[in-house]
């Protein structure tokens, strides 16, 4: 599998933006893709060092939709967490117009 195909999108919540501050990183990924498949694949596209990697399989859930409440099953998906040294970063995971790390409403 190529590495431009193993890396679905980034996965950009709050949550998410938390860890990246102390340098995991989350993406969606292919669900057949292996970790040492997703390491190679990160460090090529983004020229940092992966220092671990955490991978899960999200269940898909039962919703329902429309006017007679149908129940639709959603798409089970597969999610990386990467970890990264202190001095590297990721572009994506940046947030204009917020504040340093560390600093909090009100700044006292």
């Amino acid at each position: 599998m190529e590495n431009s195909q193993i890396l679905i999108r980034p996965i950009i919540s709050e949550k998410s933006l938390n860890a990246a501050a102390s340098g995991w990183y989350t993406f969606a990924v292919v669900p057949k893709a292996r970790k040492p498949e997703i390491k190679k694949a990160v460090e090529e596209m983004f020229g940092v060092k992966v220092l671990a990697i955490k991978t899960m399989i999200i269940k898909g859930k039962t919703v329902k939709v429309g006017r007679r409440r149908l129940e639709l099953k959603r798409s089970s998906w597969k999610k990386a967490i990467v970890k990264l040294p202190q001095e590297q970063k990721i572009d994506l995971f940046e947030v204009p117009g917020s504040p340093p790390a560390g600093g909090g409403v009100g700044g006292k």
